[in-house]
């Protein structure tokens, strides 16, 4: 919440691996960004250099989602046909050979806690 709020901005807040993101346009981004006297410089999708910030988070993902994933004790079929997503996909992610979008990454979490709630169930005796 801001400290002195001049005015109102209404937003949504989501919940991926028990972080809390908020999503804003680019408009009161770029708005933030400049009173806080931040130069904004977008990543270019296209034409990446090796070991650009989003291969760094891609690879974070990947580590995360397969550390994820060996602990609920799910195969990646088994992962990837409760999320309703391709085997193929998953792997490529788990790979880090590609980046998911934010609707990919909320089926895999969505799936990926349901396995581990049902896994905690099962170990309470």
């Amino acid at each position: 919440m801001c400290a002195k709020a001049q005015s109102k901005i209404d937003y949504r807040s989501v919940e991926l691996g028990g972080v809390r993101y908020v999503i804003v346009r680019e408009s009161v981004f770029d708005r933030l960004c400049e009173r806080a006297d931040v130069e904004a410089v977008p990543i270019p999708v296209e034409g990446q250099t090796p070991k650009t910030t989003t291969d760094l988070d891609r690879v974070s993902l990947a580590e995360k989602l397969l550390r994820r994933r060996l602990a609920a004790r799910l195969s990646q079929a088994e992962l990837a046909r409760r999320a309703g997503v391709r085997p193929e996909t998953l792997n490529r992610i788990e790979r880090g050979h590609t980046t998911p979008d934010f609707a990919m990454i909320r089926k895999l979490v969505v799936a990926m806690d349901a396995a581990e709630q049902e896994l905690a169930r099962k170990s309470i005796p």
